[in-house]
């Protein structure tokens, strides 16, 4: 029965590959809300941008993005600002990594991804919640400084580390992660299982996938 179950499960993943490499548009979805996104930094523009795919310090190691900027649906983005300004009591602020992401870049990195790292990665035949609007990269870093501060892993460490429940590093290193977890679960966001840095805020799945660009999105903002 394992045996079996071991194929059923390699054969569904293996038809998923094939339907992503041959999809050149998003997956339809009816019903859904049209996007609503706005950009972080309007917000607060002291939410401080990391935008590591618009530089060539990424895991695909180029620029995949043609600019800086970081795109929310607008409750989510309230949501991020409210965290922001709650930290700023501290002597803190948020770090933003990436936020809306057009579909076309989540195939990229499907098809850049070894197989044994592709839990890290979302499959283009479903989606994912970076491209509804809805999930958020990002970390904490010292208002006095500007460096981040320490968490267990790198951002994009595709490791053990990267896990919300990873029980090694520094008691600082956790406790600094763990902060930054319920902040953005008060809320109303939810962390990856396989990353500590990313957050999907609730009601994802009443949004659309979306493939529009930056600038679209910045002029439908308007």
């Amino acid at each position: 029965m394992r045996s079996f179950t071991r194929f059923a499960i390699a054969s569904l993943f293996l038809i998923l590959s094939i339907q992503a490499a041959a999809q050149d548009g998003p997956p339809k979805e009816e019903g859904k809300r049209e996007a609503n996104l706005i950009e972080l930094i309007t917000l607060d523009p002291t939410i401080k941008l990391d935008i590591r795919y618009a530089t060539d310090n990424n895991f695909v190691g180029k620029k995949v993005y043609p600019e800086a900027r970081a795109f929310l649906q607008r409750p989510a983005a309230k949501a991020v600002a409210k965290v922001h300004r709650s930290l700023k009591k501290k002597g803190l602020g948020l770090v933003i990594f990436d936020g809306y992401r057009p579909w076309s870049i989540t195939k990229l990195f499907w098809e850049v991804t070894p197989d044994e790292k592709r839990m890290f990665v979302a499959n283009p035949a479903k989606g994912s919640k970076h491209n509804r609007g809805c999930a958020v990269d990002l970390s904490i870093f010292d208002l006095k400084t500007g460096k981040p501060i320490e968490m267990p892993s790198e951002y994009d460490e595709f490791t053990e580390r990267a896990s919300p429940d990873y029980s090694g590093g520094t008691a600082e290193q956790r406790a600094n992660r763990d902060m930054l977890r319920k902040l953005m679960e008060d809320a109303g966001f939810t962390v990856n299982p396989n990353e500590w840095w990313h957050f999907d805020f609730k009601d994802w799945e009443k949004y659309a996938i979306y493939d529009i660009s930056f600038g679209e999105a910045a002029l439908a903002a308007k």
